[in-house]
């Protein structure tokens, strides 16, 4: 056993990415794998954010940047959060990072010392958990299944709350369910939040542009709790840029500036040819999001009619993201062969190794009967990866 530190030792590793790894193991062996379990869409970054890069390159935007991003882009941000969501916020309250998931986390470890606990709705993204553990706060978990469509109420955030409670998590559009929390459920949870002045609020609306029921809307909207929300955002999921690792805050000042000092301890800026090709795409053609939505609404119905067609899986209708999460209770129990089908991680990994389909477990959402698949694929690969997962699912007894 090798002496690794105690914090190290109380993480887990991610099983979104372990499923991924796994999946690219088989491919590499000749197996004809069909991935769902990655988070990212399947579309390309738009010729006009290359192109800023590409200038940017040949600008000689090749120096350290800004820790909290270059101004340029930070503007950019702020002109977004006005013209779309109607927000008001100025350049030093955005700090940009390497990624929605660096934004997280320094909100985390910024605000969360030992034993503060963290509201985190289940099913969660695998992450928030793990960044609450490195901290040294307390995970509380409030459960919500697919009967209420995995969104808590206002009486169980109510009744997680104690003395202790120092943040609530929310994520919306949802990482892994695809459900969409609606202005009225949103201002029931703010309404609960505004009785308790210590609590923060982290927003995270990386999936924003990918909602299928209208407009996108954000706890931040909400007088009564405003100046404790962190909205956590970026451009990975709205505009392809997965691999260009550009996320940002906006936040309390307070928040910001703590945020500043400790990015820039140990990452300092983000990327600076990224940064330019992120403002690119906020300041450029909005064209393609609106493409991309319409082709994973399509993708959403697809999938729900492929999902009806397999007896025994639960299904709500995904509003947002590009992920279906069924809960597959019924298989639970149930073996093949010698092969003994225990936890939705052991599903998932019946359906890579005999249906040749990768997804993930649910269990490490926060869910243990179901699991999380993601439609980021062609029509033509759903269509084909559905006929295996109900061809693999009959063979369970």
């Amino acid at each position: 056993m090798f002496p690794v530190s105690d914090r190290l030792a109380a993480l887990s590793p991610s099983e979104t990415l372990a499923m991924s790894q796994k999946s690219n193991e088989l491919k590499a062996q000749g197996i004809d794998v069909i991935n769902l379990s990655v988070g990212e869409t399947d579309f390309n970054t738009p010729d006009h954010v290359k192109d800023a890069a590409k200038k940017a390159i040949d600008d000689n935007y090749s120096f350290y940047s800004p820790v909290p991003g270059y101004p340029a882009l930070r503007n950019a941000i702020c002109a977004k959060l006005k013209n779309e969501n109607g927000l008001d916020y100025k350049p030093e309250q955005i700090v940009c990072s390497n990624g929605a998931k660096q934004s997280v986390c320094n909100v985390i470890l910024a605000i969360i010392s030992k034993d503060d606990e963290v509201i985190i709705p289940a099913p969660y993204w695998v992450s928030y958990p793990e960044m609450v553990t490195i901290a040294d706060g307390k995970s509380v978990i409030v459960s919500a299944g697919i009967e209420q469509d995995f969104k808590i109420t206002p009486a169980q955030l109510e009744a997680a709350i104690t003395p202790k409670t120092k943040a609530l998590i929310l994520c919306s559009p949802s990482n892994p369910t695809g459900s969409v929390y609606t202005k009225e459920e949103l201002k029931g949870l703010a309404d609960v939040l505004a009785k308790h002045p210590n609590i923060y609020i982290l927003s995270d609306e990386i999936y924003e542009h990918i909602n299928y029921i209208g407009q996108h809307e954000s706890i931040a909207q909400f007088e009564n709790v405003r100046e404790r929300v962190v909205i956590i955002n970026g451009v990975s999921k709205g505009y392809a840029m997965t691999g260009w690792r550009i996320g940002w805050i906006a936040a309390p000042k307070w928040i910001a500036s703590a945020c500043n000092t400790l990015q820039g301890q140990y990452t300092s800026g983000p990327c600076s040819v990224a940064q330019k090709a992120a403002e690119a795409a906020y300041t450029g053609d909005q064209s393609f999001v609106k493409g991309m939505q319409e082709s994973f609404l399509r993708r959403a119905n697809l999938v729900m009619e492929l999902a009806s067609q397999i007896p025994g899986l639960k299904i709500n209708k995904p509003q947002g993201a590009f992920y279906v999460f069924p809960d597959a209770g019924a298989y639970i129990g149930k073996s093949y062969g010698d092969r003994k089908i225990e936890t939705s991680g052991d599903l998932a990994m019946y359906l890579l190794e005999v249906g040749h389909v990768a997804c993930v477990g649910g269990g490490a959402f926060g869910a243990p009967t179901c699991i999380r698949l993601s439609y980021a694929t062609s029509d033509e690969n759903l269509v084909k990866a559905f006929g295996r997962i109900k061809e693999a699912l009959a063979k369970l007894q």
